[in-house]
């Protein structure tokens, strides 16, 4: 796949919907430059698979360790709605209005709750390892708003491939993993569905080349 490094290819499956790669690739070369690297650097072991969930779980932490220093931040937005009724100056004339509104309304709380994992110049990163997939839901939305108030231009979201079922099997924890978590299937129906709206989504699968399972 063009713009992507040949050694991630075997590793993750890439989808690109509205451009996203060619955004990245052209635009935010740095940060794109990034996030390959963080890709690169992922590795986990058959006991990280093991490991609880949630915030317990270590796989976010491989993430934050190598975005962190490069200036990935968490960020939530809040916003209010300003709206502003103008009225018409004159009964005989359409289309003229009064240079100040006559009322002012303030709606409270209009774009509010919505978190992105990491953010970089104009570029948002979520991870979704093993939560409900309506998790999902909750991410787009955050993005989609992001991009619709303009503070972002491409949107990336890690998951896993269906493929790693197979070591899940294996090692007898796919009750763990279930159909109903975060996993690429999962993602795709969404993206298909266009529930990013506009934003220009890049979604990420970690195949079972990341998996040392030896470890």
């Amino acid at each position: 796949m063009e713009y992507i490094d040949l050694d991630l290819q075997s590793k993750f499956e890439f989808h690109s919907y509205g451009h996203a790669l060619e955004i990245l690739h052209d635009a935010f070369p740095v940060e794109w430059e990034e996030v390959q690297t963080c890709l690169r650097q992922l590795r986990l072991t058959i006991a990280d698979l093991k490991k609880a969930g949630g915030n317990e779980s270590p796989i976010p932490k491989k993430f934050d360790s190598v975005l962190y220093p490069y200036g990935w931040r968490e960020i939530r937005i809040s916003g209010d709605l300003i709206v502003k009724k103008y009225l018409r100056q004159t009964a005989q004339r359409r289309g003229g209005f009064a240079d100040q509104p006559y009322e002012t309304e303030i709606i409270k709380g209009y774009i509010d709750g919505h978190n992105i994992d990491f953010l970089k110049n104009r570029v948002a990163f979520d991870l979704e390892w093993n939560s409900k997939d309506q998790t999902f839901d909750r991410d787009l939305l955050a993005m989609r708003t992001y991009f619709d108030c303009g503070l972002i231009d491409v949107g990336i979201i890690v998951t896993r491939s269906e493929e790693l079922n197979d070591i899940f099997r294996k090692e007898n924890i796919l009750g763990k993993y279930g159909a109903s978590t975060t996993w690429m299937g999962k993602l795709i129906t969404r993206l298909d569905s266009r529930r990013n709206g506009g934003c220009p989504i890049l979604a990420v699968g970690i195949r079972k080349g990341c998996v040392e399972e030896n470890g």
